[in-house]
C-alpha cells in the first residue's frame, strides 16, 4: 500500500510542477491577447465616405414629357481625383437615381438620348440629397467661327438618313428599233 500511496504522491507532485512551470507561461500569452499591440498589425479600417443620393429627371424641352432609355452618365471628381464614371437608363418616369457618389465631389452628369442634343453640365454636390431636371433640346446647327448659327435649326433630321444619291434619267424603249430576233419572227408570217 505504501507504494501505491508513494506513486499517488509522486504523480500529484510531478502534476503540480508542471502547472507551476506552465503557469507564468499561460499568464503571458493571456496578456499578449490583451495588450494593444494587435491594433497595429494589418491594415487600417478606413471609414467609407458619406455618399449623395442623386435624382436625375430627364423631360422633353418642348412638352415636358419624360423621356424612356435615355443614358445618364455621372463622373465624379473628390479633391482632384477621378473617380471613374457609372451610367444608369431613365425609366418610364424619365427618372435615373443614384446613391454612391461621395458628399462634396464634383460631378460632370451627360444625357444621351435618341434625337435630342447632348447634356453635359457640371454640379458640385454637397447635401445629402439632390435633384436635377434636365430640359433635353433638339439639335441645333453647329456654332461656327465664320456663322452665327446659335439660332438656326439643324439641317439633318434626328434619326437614321439614308444619303440622298441622284436619280437617274428613265429612258423608255422605243418602238423603233427592233432585235434580229424579233424581225426574224416577223418576217416569215
Amino acid at each position: 500500500m505504501q507504494v501505491r500511496f508513494s506513486s499517488r504522491f509522486g504523480s500529484f507532485v510531478l502534476m503540480l510542477s508542471v502547472l507551476a512551470v506552465l503557469a507564468p507561461v499561460a499568464g503571458l500569452r493571456a496578456r499578449a491577447q490583451d495588450d494593444d499591440s494587435h491594433r497595429y498589425r494589418g491594415r487600417k479600417y478606413k471609414a467609407p465616405p458619406e455618399t449623395s443620393k442623386i435624382e436625375v429627371t430627364v423631360l422633353k424641352g418642348f412638352n415636358k414629357k419624360p423621356i424612356d432609355g435615355a443614358h445618364v452618365i455621372f463622373h465624379p471628381e473628390k479633391d482632384g481625383k477621378d473617380e471613374g464614371y457609372m451610367e444608369l437608363k431613365t425609366h418610364q418616369d424619365g427618372k435615373a437615381v443614384i446613391d454612391v457618389i461621395p458628399t462634396g465631389s464634383l460631378v460632370r452628369i451627360q444625357v444621351l438620348a435618341d434625337g435630342f442634343a447632348t447634356y453635359a453640365k457640371d454640379y458640385t454636390i454637397s447635401d445629402a440629397e439632390h435633384s436635377i431636371t434636365v430640359e433635353m433640346e433638339r439639335p441645333k446647327a453647329q456654332v461656327s467661327t465664320y456663322v452665327d448659327n446659335s439660332a438656326k435649326e439643324s439641317q439633318r433630321k434626328p434619326g437614321i438618313q439614308e444619303p440622298i444619291r441622284p436619280k437617274k434619267p428613265a429612258t423608255a424603249p422605243s418602238s423603233s428599233t427592233t432585235t434580229p430576233s424579233n424581225a426574224a419572227t416577223t418576217q416569215s408570217k
